[in-house]
C-alpha cells in the first residue's frame, strides 16, 4: 500500500478508519464484563501506539510545516509514516513538535531529529498544510491555518486561530491579537503559501483552500487574499491578491512564496500552484475551473506600497507544479537574488507522478535555470525521467540555512513505498553554491558552511563571478511594468526592531521561566508589550506519542 495523500482540496475525500460497536446490552455478556473488555482493548491499543516514536521509528513525514529559530529547525504537524511501513501503512497525524539540531550531525551526515520537551499538549492543534512563522528576535513560532486530521472531532479553535510556541520555555499558547479595529475577517485556510519576514517582524500567507468554519475541512474554494500578521504589534491585516478586479476573480493555492530584500522595503515573490477562476456565474453554477499556474508567471508584492506586479520569466521554465517547496538566497553584493525550488506534484489537467528536480529563478533577469538533474551526459540513467528525476514527491518543505544550504524535509512519494532514508530522518541537503570538489548540488549537511557563492549555472546566465557582479539585470523581453525597472535596482532598507520581551538563545541549554516580571506564560494570561497572548486552559502535559490519529492511505 502506498502511503500518499490526496492532493488539495484534501479533506472531503479522506476517510477515517471505520469502527463498529457491538450493542452493550448483549444477552450473552454481562455489562460489566463488556466494559472490562473495552478497557483491556483500549489498553492494548495504547501500549501498541506508545511504542511509535517519530524520532525512533521514523519512515516518512509530509504535509508538515517548518521554521528555523537559532540552530533549531522545527517540524510541526503533517502526517508521518512509521517504520516498518509494511506494519504501519497508514498515514498517522504527527502530534509532536520535532526539531533538527543544526549544530551537530549524526553518523548519517545529517542533523539529529529530536522532540521538544515537554511534549505537545493534545489541546494544541496538530494540522497539515499550515504556515509556521518564525519570530527570531522574540524566539517565537506562530502556527496559522491548516486542516485538522479527518479523524479528529471538529473544533472551532483550529480556524482561524493563531497559536504561539515559546522557543525558550518550550510552551504553547493561544495568541490573541491586540485588537482588530477594522474588524478584519481572517478565513481559515490550508495549503496556501506562507513566509516569515524577520527584518519586518511579519508573517504572510497568500491564497490557500478556504476552510469550512464548522468542520475545519477544505471547501474546495481557493482564496485570493494575502493575510499579514504583525509580530510586534499583534495585528492582522488582509490585502487582495492579484487578479481580484472585475467580474472574474482568481483564487490561488498550493504555490510558494519567498521574501527577497529588494525594492524599498522588500518584496514577496509568488509562483506555481493552481489558480481557480471564480466568476459570479461560476459560483452560482458550481462550475469553478481549477488549473495549474504557468511557472513563467512570477508575481511580486511590494510590501511598502501593497501593490502587486506580474513579470514573465524566460529560460528553462519548469513544468507546472504544486506542493513543491522553495527558498531564497542572494549574492553578497545583491546583484542577483536566486530562488531555488524542488519537487512538487502535477497540476490539473495533467496526471503524472510529479517532480524530483531542482530549478533556480534568478532575479532581476527573471531567468529559470535547471540545476538538477544535470543535462545529458550524466552517467545515471535514472535521471533521464521526463518529469525530472527518479523519485518524484510533493508536500515537502525547504529551509535555507545561513544562505548557503537548503534542507529539504520529507514529502509524499507516489511511486514508492520505501521509507525516506530513516537514518537521515527524511532530510536532504542542497549545497546552493555547489561549494564542493565535484560541483554537485546534493551534499551532506555542513554546519560550518555559512557563506553563499553564486553557482556556475547562474554565473553563466547573468555574468559576474561567484561573489556577485552580475551584469544582466533585466528580463530578456523587458519589464512588464515601469515601476519594476526602478524598484528592482534598489536594496531594501529596514528599521531596527525592538524586542517585545527579554529572550535568551534557544540553544544555550537554559530555559526562561518567570524572572524580572516577564512571565513565561503557559496556562495563565500575560501581556507583552505590543500585544496580549491569551493562554488557553489546557490539559496537563501528556505523552504526545500516545495520541496518534490515522486515516487510510489514499492513492
Amino acid at each position: 500500500m502506498t502511503s500518499t495523500q490526496f492532493l488539495g482540496p484534501p479533506s472531503p475525500r479522506l476517510r477515517g478508519l471505520s469502527t463498529r460497536r457491538r450493542p452493550s446490552g448483549s444477552p450473552f455478556v454481562p455489562h460489566s464484563w463488556t466494559l472490562l473488555l473495552i478497557l483491556l482493548l483500549l489498553t492494548l491499543i495504547h501500549d501498541s501506539h506508545a511504542q511509535l516514536d517519530p524520532t525512533k521509528n521514523f519512515c516518512r513525514v509530509f504535509s508538515h510545516q517548518t521554521a528555523v529559530i537559532d540552530n533549531k529547525l522545527y517540524i510541526d504537524g503533517g502526517y508521518i509514516n512509521y517504520n516498518p511501513i509494511s506494519q504501519y501503512p497508514a498515514n498517522y497525524t504527527n502530534t509532536a513538535l520535532l526539531y533538527l539540531d543544526l549544530r551537530t550531525i549524526t553518523e548519517s551526515g545529517m542533523p539529529p531529529l529530536l522532540s521538544t520537551s515537554p511534549p505537545k499538549n493534545s489541546s494544541v492543534p496538530s494540522v497539515h498544510g499550515a504556515a509556521l512563522w518564525a519570530d527570531q528576535l522574540n524566539k517565537r513560532l506562530y502556527l496559522f491555518g491548516g486542516e485538522p486530521p479527518p479523524s479528529l472531532p471538529a473544533s472551532n479553535y483550529y480556524l482561524p486561530s493563531l497559536w504561539s510556541f515559546d522557543a525558550v520555555s518550550e510552551g504553547w499558547e493561544l495568541a490573541a491579537p491586540k485588537n482588530n479595529p477594522n474588524q478584519v475577517r481572517i478565513d481559515g485556510v490550508s495549503y496556501g503559501a506562507g513566509v516569515s519576514v524577520e527584518e519586518r517582524g511579519e508573517g504572510y500567507y497568500f491564497g490557500g483552500w478556504i476552510s469550512d468554519g464548522s468542520t475545519g475541512n477544505s471547501t474546495g474554494v481557493a482564496s485570493g487574499a494575502l493575510v499579514k500578521f504583525d509580530f510586534d504589534e499583534g495585528q492582522w491585516s488582509v490585502n487582495e491578491g492579484p487578479d481580484q478586479d472585475g467580474n472574474v476573480k482568481i483564487g490561488r493555492a498550493e504555490g510558494a512564496t519567498v521574501f527577497i530584500p529588494i525594492g524599498d522595503g522588500g518584496m514577496l515573490v509568488y509562483f506555481g500552484g493552481v489558480m481557480q477562476s471564480q466568476s459570479e456565474d461560476d459560483k452560482k453554477s458550481g462550475n469553478v475551473t481549477t488549473e495549474g499556474q504557468p511557472m513563467e508567471m512570477i508575481y511580486l508584492y511590494d510590501v511598502l506600497s501593497s501593490k502587486w506586479y506580474v513579470q514573465n520569466a524566460t529560460g528553462e521554465v519548469p513544468g507546472k507544479r504544486r506542493r513543491f517547496c522553495a527558498g531564497a538566497t542572494w549574492a553578497g553584493d545583491r546583484s542577483s537574488y536566486n530562488i531555488y525550488i524542488y519537487g512538487g506534484a502535477s497540476t490539473p489537467p495533467d496526471n503524472h507522478p510529479g517532480y524530483d528536480d531542482v530549478y533556480i529563478l534568478t532575479i532581476p533577469s527573471f531567468q529559470w535555470l535547471k540545476l538538477y538533474p544535470k543535462p545529458s551526459g550524466n552517467s545515471d540513467p535514472s535521471q533521464n525521467n521526463q518529469q525530472g528525476g527518479a523519485y518524484p514527491h510533493h508536500s515537502l518543505t525547504c529551509n535555507v540555512i545561513s544562505q548557503a544550504q537548503m534542507l529539504i524535509i520529507g514529502g509524499s512519494f507516489p511511486l514508492s513505498t520505501d521509507c525516506d532514508v530513516p537514518s537521515q530522518f527524511g532530510t536532504h541537503n542542497l549545497d546552493l553554491g555547489e561549494q564542493n570538489a565535484k560541483k554537485e548540488p546534493w551534499q551532506l549537511f555542513n554546519p560550518n558552511l555559512t557563506t553563499y557563492v553564486v553557482p556556475d549555472v547562474v554565473v553563466k546566465a547573468v555574468g559576474g563571478g561567484k561573489d556577485g557582479g552580475a551584469t544582466k539585470k533585466e528580463p530578456e523581453k523587458g519589464w512588464a511594468h515601469p515601476d519594476l525597472s526602478v524598484l528592482l535596482t534598489r536594496e531594501a532598507k529596514f528599521a531596527a526592531r525592538t524586542a517585545t520581551r527579554s529572550a535568551t538563545s534557544t540553544t544555550d541549554g537554559s530555559r526562561q521561566e518567570e524572572e524580572e516580571g516577564e512571565a513565561s506564560c503557559r496556562w495563565g494570561q500575560v501581556g507583552y508589550s505590543g500585544f496580549t497572548l491569551g493562554c488557553a486552559t489546557l490539559e496537563p502535559w501528556d505523552d504526545s506519542y500516545n495520541r496518534i490519529y490515522t486515516h487510510e492511505s489514499v492513492f
